[in-house]
């Protein structure tokens, strides 16, 4: 009922008629107000830049801020437009982090494990040696309170922290030596990041951290002896065959390599909650799609590795998977002695794995076998 009108229904005198009326107008100003802000942010538009570590349009990590940016420029009609931009384009591939932030980007794509040199317990929060696989991991993030752990962890760097796709179970490695023993890794230089690299010193070799760019070259030139990237579908793109005589599995050091997009926090506040929800839900479905692709294209790529390219694929042998796994036990152990925070992630970590195994030992492994 109008104001006025409901004035002249309760017969009201013409003081409290007045009070009632600039009531009855503030409201409707408010109102009015309220919808006109609303429309006002449903036309504002935004432009965001997003810095990758992986080559332009690299297949599957390269590939997947793209497929994000075009999935969140249709969701939002073009209100929200993210640029992409490869390692180096904008800032060179191991400093993404630092570049969102400090608010130079709004947004990044990377590995988490990238940064223990500034938060030690981001390396759980990619992959950690004999840990959770693809399933496992999205399952602790998205329900067993992982993600709200990496978000306290990034919280002192003004960052919001979205998994953004995952690999699956990685291969060992590309190595120009045979490993027929744990001996043979004393002195092995090897490009490997993250805990697996520790594990790797631990063992007698030589980690060394390289953007996917460079690894080709130093491998070539003889600056590294191996390296592990991701898979197949990578590997053969990287051609790394070319330049390395042994290819080994299992990828113990990451066997579930969750990706991250990292997203400035002040400029994320600026987002209307409708953007802010498109935001999240295109990386959660970047997240699945690229295990799915990896899924799909590691296949083919083995086949062409092994078939086409006569690559000499084989296992570890098993007493070096065993001393790997003594030897990573410990390396997460001291990480996780390492703060208080850490420790907070690893027995959140480790329950969860702890739970997962007994579970999937029962059903994902149990039928595996029971297939194979």
């Amino acid at each position: 009922m109008k104001i006025k009108t409901l004035v002249k229904s309760l017969g009201l005198g013409a003081i409290a008629a007045a009070a009632l009326l600039t009531a009855g107008c503030n409201k409707e100003a408010q109102t009015e107000s309220a919808q006109s802000s609303a429309a006002a942010q449903q036309q504002q538009t935004f432009k965001w830049k997003l810095v990758t570590s992986w080559p332009k349009n690299f297949p599957g990590l390269g590939t997947a801020p793209e497929r994000f940016a075009d999935m969140v420029n249709e969701m939002s009609a073009g209100r929200l437009t993210i640029k992409v931009y490869g390692a180096g384009e904008l800032v060179p591939a191991l400093q993404v982090f630092d570049a969102v932030s400090q608010g130079t980007v709004e947004m990044g794509h990377s590995g988490a494990y990238y940064w223990k040199g500034k938060a030690p317990a981001s390396q759980f929060f990619t992959s950690v040696p004999f840990g959770l696989t693809a399933q496992e991991m999205h399952g602790w993030i998205q329900y067993g309170g992982g993600q709200q752990l990496w978000e306290e962890v990034y919280a002192p760097f003004n960052i919001l922290p979205l998994a953004g796709g995952n690999t699956g179970v990685q291969m060992g490695g590309w190595f120009n030596k045979e490993i027929n023993s744990v001996a043979d890794l004393q002195g092995l230089k090897m490009r490997i990041p993250g805990i697996g690299g520790e594990v790797l010193k631990r063992a007698g070799g030589t980690p060394v951290t390289l953007p996917g760019g460079e690894i080709f070259t130093s491998l070539q030139t003889g600056a590294i002896d191996a390296t592990e990237w991701v898979g197949p579908y990578n590997d053969l793109a990287f051609g790394l065959y070319k330049v390395a005589k042994h290819y080994y599995y299992p990828g113990w050091h990451e066997p579930g390599s969750m990706m991250e997009f990292t997203i400035n926090k002040p400029a994320f506040a600026k987002l209307p909650k409708d953007l802010q929800a498109i935001v999240r839900v295109a990386a959660q479905a970047i997240n699945q799609d690229m295990l799915n692709e990896y899924t799909t294209r590691n296949q083919t790529a083995l086949i062409e590795l092994k078939e086409k390219h006569g690559v000499d694929i084989r296992p570890f042998p098993a007493d070096v998977l065993d001393t790997l796994k003594t030897l990573s036990d410990e390396v997460v152990a001291e990480v996780a002695s390492g703060d208080e925070l850490s420790n907070k992630v690893y027995q959140s970590f480790k329950n969860y794995r702890d739970q997962v195994k007994a579970y999937h030992a029962v059903s994902e492994q149990a039928y595996i076998n029971a297939r194979d």
